[in-house]
């Protein structure tokens, strides 16, 4: 990888694994995908069976028939292939301090994190033609992703701060300036709350995309909230968890621009 990355360790995941590049994650993720199509080539059903192996429950009337073959199936196959990058995770789920036990995405288990990453896969797959197509888009990206090195200079927008590109390699001001080449308009999360932003914009815009960029388990549950909400989300997730609601205080991470890129384009 050219650029501004650095191989980073997140508190429970990294998607550089042992490798000196994500490269490697996003080609595992689309050959998983791929050779699970070849088993049920319908991407809904892929989706509902991931979904239901991480415990969620399927209403009766969805329409699809889940086999429980295909879901242990699953679960083996992301075990054996995902490990090198959810290294971390026992480890942190030994030393969760009693105030954060009861926190369900600080406590994630490392299947679940694995059935995270490929739900992320399908849903990017499943509506990424509707995101394009959304007359209205924007991108939510985490304060963490900001250079540490200066003060951050982002100023308040319509929703929420935007980056007012202050410093050269800040992956806040090189993630705004490729969004907004493809008509996606970039905000900073900060302070807000989501569900609450989602229902307002749905109410304004009927017709909506969202884009984040956010680690692993917090980025799945956002897709879902706006899967319910009919909003069409995609999202490319962290580099690795590194802020300071994993690691106390927030360390700088990255995620993929190229990855980023063929996402919207």
């Amino acid at each position: 990888m050219a650029g501004p990355y650095k191989v980073v360790s997140g508190k429970t995941y990294s998607l550089f694994g042992i490798d000196t590049s994500t490269d490697l994650y996003f080609t595992t993720m689309r050959t998983i995908a791929e050779s699970l199509l070849g088993l049920c080539p319908d991407q809904r059903s892929l989706l509902l069976h991931v979904q239901k192996a991480g415990g969620v429950r399927i209403k009766k009337g969805s329409g699809y028939a889940l086999d429980d073959v295909l879901i242990g199936y699953i679960r083996k196959t992301l075990h054996d292939l995902l490990k090198p990058y959810t290294r971390s995770v026992k480890e942190h789920l030994k030393s969760i301090p009693l105030s954060q036990r009861f926190d369900k995405i600080i406590r994630t288990q490392q299947e679940r994190y694995h059935l995270y990453m490929l739900e992320i896969e399908l849903v990017n797959r499943i509506y990424r033609e509707a995101f394009r197509k959304s007359a209205y888009k924007f991108a939510l990206l985490p304060h963490c992703l900001r250079d540490f090195r200066p003060q951050c200079k982002s100023v308040p927008g319509e929703m929420e701060y935007v980056c007012t590109g202050c410093t050269e390699d800040c992956f806040i001001r090189l993630g705004s300036q490729l969004l907004k080449k493809y008509g996606i308009q970039p905000y900073i999360s900060i302070t807000i709350d989501q569900g609450k932003l989602f229902r307002r914009l749905k109410a304004e815009y009927p017709n909506i995309g969202a884009l984040g960029i956010a680690c692993i388990p917090e980025l799945a549950q956002a897709m879902r909230l706006c899967i319910k909400l009919g909003i069409s989300p995609i999202g490319i997730p962290l580099s690795a968890n590194r802020c300071a609601r994993w690691m106390k205080q927030a360390y700088e991470t990255s995620f993929s621009l190229e990855e980023l890129e063929k996402l919207i384009r």
